[in-house]
């Protein structure tokens, strides 16, 4: 009598999340998978429905219920009213996606559940760097999608149908099946969804983050490199930089942009490669000489008269030199060529 009073009471106070039954959606399966990873809900039952009454008793209610109120543990965003998203709720976040179930979750416990998967302490330092790069990099597509945003103002050229999204929703009943194990298919899309985000934390934690800590050396270093400032150098090669870079200079509030990084290439000589104007443009802050362009080996280095370099692409984005010294050299150089055009410009001005 007493095992099965226990077994009842240890039912009785197993955390419930509630979220819809039907046809799920990706944002409500990670916003059921990220609870899962906070202790409260560690064990927790998924209660699927749409009865008022069984919500009413679940301990925290996702995409379901017509109610946003954190104080109650509802997130749901398919109200008539609500428009929230990070940059709503969160001012110093930069992101103005409307939020699904997933971001709401997401933006109230992602910290928690990080510094759980990490198993590292919740003011670990390093926690609000990797919840903004998932947030901006995981999250705000599952936001976006489910909300109807469009990457595009335009007709894309294509579509994209292997992302997360798509292939949770290739899960649900197919209509043509009535017989299909709706809560296997479910636990199905929980697991992936799941797997997929802790792969891309893991990713983060591990080669995204420790490459911020070396931009941000060679950033601190800079001044040991030239004194302009205006040139960086990373002692690992193949770390990527530039995104690090971009965000380093506004948290350090340098003054001066970058305009080279030196680096070791695969095949252990130097490259010296130009910051772009923006992450993602094809527009440098400055570029390598235009008489250097296109050309290579001994020819590059009768130009340059500097010894030992490889070659410098057409477009000038990047160079290449044997040797860490002629890299350095190739930035120099380049720095010198644009100060003498920059006089030379503002003496025609004054004449």
């Amino acid at each position: 009598m007493r095992a099965r009073v226990s077994r009842h009471v240890m039912a009785m106070a197993r955390a419930r999340i509630g979220t819809h039954n039907g046809t799920f959606h990706c944002d409500e399966v990670l916003a059921c998978s990220l609870l899962r990873h906070l202790p409260r809900y560690k064990d927790a039952a998924i209660v699927r429905t749409r009865d008022p009454e069984l919500l009413a008793a679940c301990d925290v209610v996702v995409d379901v219920g017509a109610e946003y109120d954190p104080s109650r543990h509802r997130y749901d965003h398919h109200q008539r009213d609500f428009s929230e998203c990070m940059n709503s709720l969160w001012p110093s976040k930069p992101w103005k996606t409307k939020l699904s179930s997933a971001g709401l979750i997401f933006l109230h416990f992602g910290e928690q559940v990080l510094a759980s998967i990490l198993e590292v302490s919740p003011k670990d330092l390093r926690l609000p760097t990797l919840y903004n790069k998932m947030y901006e990099g995981f999250v705000q597509e599952i936001d976006a999608i489910d909300n109807g945003i469009s990457q595009h103002d335009s007709e894309p050229r294509y579509i994209i149908t292997t992302h997360l999204s798509a292939r949770v929703s290739r899960l649900n009943t197919p209509w043509n099946d009535s017989h299909a194990d709706t809560k296997a298919r479910f636990e199905q899309a929980l697991r992936i969804v799941g797997e997929e985000f802790h792969e891309r934390l893991m990713h983060y934690w591990s080669v995204w983050l420790p490459a911020r800590s070396l931009v941000s050396q060679a950033l601190q270093e800079r001044m040991e490199v030239h004194n302009s400032g205006e040139i960086v150098c990373l002692t690992s090669g193949g770390c990527p930089w530039k995104e690090h870079l971009f965000d380093l200079e506004v948290e350090l509030g340098l003054s001066t942009p970058i305009k080279f990084v030196l680096y070791l290439d695969q095949n252990g000589g130097w490259r010296v490669q130009c910051v772009p104007i923006l992450m993602h443009s094809f527009q440098n802050r400055l570029s390598l000489p235009e008489p250097w362009r296109g050309l290579r080996g001994e020819s590059l280095s009768q130009i340059t008269g500097i010894p030992d370099c490889i070659f410098v692409h057409a477009n000038g984005f990047i160079g290449g030199n044997a040797k860490k010294e002629g890299a350095l050299a190739m930035a120099r150089a380049a720095l010198r060529l644009e100060l003498c055009a920059d006089n030379e410009g503002n003496a025609d001005k004054q004449s």
